[in-house]
């Protein structure tokens, strides 16, 4: 998708995937795997405060991230316009899934529509001021964390439009997204966006955003 410019329905189809995607890693699909709030509070019960907590939380998530294979169990994709490489979900699903417990751990709730497109602007690699930009809405550099929680429902709708952009622009770019056509389960090279150097980039930009306010 090279130069080519997204469409708002692609853009709408990107966040669709990302909105199935995270109310799926919020939950948790199996294979050991909890509800954000339970995987919080196992961290919580460890160490003597949330950010101590996070941070470890982090440390481990990224070398999880980086080393586990592919998950399998993901339903309601079936039904969306596009799919991604199994491998690729695997990974977004892990790192969508530590973002949402560092916000939990920083006292949002991961369930709530504000903090959802927080977590969405982490992963895709922009700052909240940046993607709200995009989307004609302007916000400081350091926004207060109770004007955060409250961004109205249309406001966010303007924002997850950009998120969505983002997120087929960048991985359209690495031909892993191909809008309209069937995508093979695994076998798609996910190359630097996904190596250990690129979730540690995550974490930090999660740990900034939900603990220091740097959006």
């Amino acid at each position: 998708m090279k130069n080519e410019v997204v469409t708002q329905k692609q853009q709408e189809q990107g966040m669709q995937w990302l909105d199935v995607a995270y109310g799926q890693a919020i939950k948790g699909i199996g294979l050991g795997d909890t509800s954000v709030e339970k995987m919080a509070g196992d961290y919580l019960a460890k160490y003597s405060s949330a950010e101590e907590a996070c941070k470890a939380m982090l440390k481990n998530q990224v070398k999880k991230c980086t080393s586990s294979g592919v998950i399998t169990g993901f339903g309601g994709f079936t039904t969306l316009p596009f799919t991604l490489p199994l491998n690729v979900t695997s990974v977004l699903y892990m790192q969508m899934r530590m973002i949402a417990c560092t916000a939990h751990l920083a006292e949002y709730s991961p369930s709530s529509d504000q903090t959802e497109t927080l977590v969405l602007a982490c992963l895709v690699g922009e700052p909240l001021t940046q993607v709200a930009k995009q989307a004609g809405v302007k916000l400081g550099t350091r926004v207060a964390t109770n004007a955060i929680k409250k961004i109205p429902g249309k406001t966010l709708t303007k924002i997850n439009q950009a998120i969505g952009c983002r997120f087929i622009t960048k991985f359209g770019t690495k031909g892993i997204v191909n809008l309209g056509k069937a995508v093979p389960l695994i076998g798609a090279g996910v190359g630097g966006a996904f190596d250990y150097f690129g979730t540690r980039t995550i974490a930090d930009r999660a740990y900034k955003a939900f603990f220091e306010g740097r959006w």
